[in-house]
């Protein structure tokens, strides 16, 4: 993982067993409906399958958070974001997904790039907090 001032990259991949479909679904799922915060509380998230459908937490009351939109979705093997996420800041996030399956095992590919003003140590264990995600998507689909 690469962090600046300016600047964060992080990029993992993960081999799962199970198809492509299975992966995406669950992948929706724990990004959705199924999110969690620290300590695995729920934090759950809505998610419109669509081209510039919003990522979003919703409170209730015409309350909430946005933290995107979908810039692509190929089912089963593309889901790709762009906007602010969690950070209260001026910032711009990428986040793109791709699965690839083979033989029965998928490959998830996941890379989260930012730029813009933030401060480096907010960052900070930011790849983990990913990883965490994908393992608990890998421990969904085996």
């Amino acid at each position: 993982m690469a962090t600046s001032p300016t600047h964060l990259d992080i990029h993992e991949i993960i081999e799962i067993k199970a198809s492509a479909e299975t992966v995406f679904d669950a992948l929706v799922h724990r990004f959705g409906e199924g999110n969690f915060a620290g300590e695995k509380k729920p934090m759950p998230m809505k998610i419109e399958l669509w081209p510039g459908g919003r990522w979003y937490r919703d409170l209730g009351d015409n309350m909430g958070h946005l933290w995107g939109h979908v810039q692509s979705i190929k089912r089963p093997n593309l889901l790709e974001f762009y906007g602010q996420l969690f950070m209260s800041a001026p910032v711009s996030n990428h986040v793109i997904i791709r699965i690839t399956e083979e033989d029965g095992t998928s490959s998830l590919d996941f890379r989260h790039q930012a730029f813009g003003i933030f401060d480096a140590d907010q960052m900070d264990g930011l790849k983990e907090g990913w990883l965490e995600y994908l393992e608990v998507i890998k421990s969904d689909c085996e």
